[in-house]
């Protein structure tokens, strides 16, 4: 699944161009890495996400493209805020 999708449908960011604009902006890393909008995340990936004040990390438990708002927070682990 694509890093924007997987933003998007687990709630971490509220939209998809939001979470695109992320991407393209550097603000998004996967495993260390700054990763771009369509980059294929895979189970047990480790998002992270620069905020304006302060990171905050995240690992992919799931992936479900399809995942409604009731099952959004099992698609992933908070690290740290």
């Amino acid at each position: 699944m694509r890093i924007d999708k997987f933003l998007k449908v687990s709630r971490i960011l509220k939209r998809r161009s939001v979470a695109a604009d992320a991407c393209s902006g550097n603000k998004i890393f996967v495993n260390g890495k700054t990763a771009k909008p369509a980059y294929r995340l895979k189970i047990g990936d480790v998002i992270k996400i620069e905020f304006g004040k302060g990171d905050a990390s995240f690992r992919v438990l799931k992936l479900d493209e399809k995942a409604n708002k009731d099952v959004a927070t099992e698609l992933y682990e908070v690290i740290s805020e």
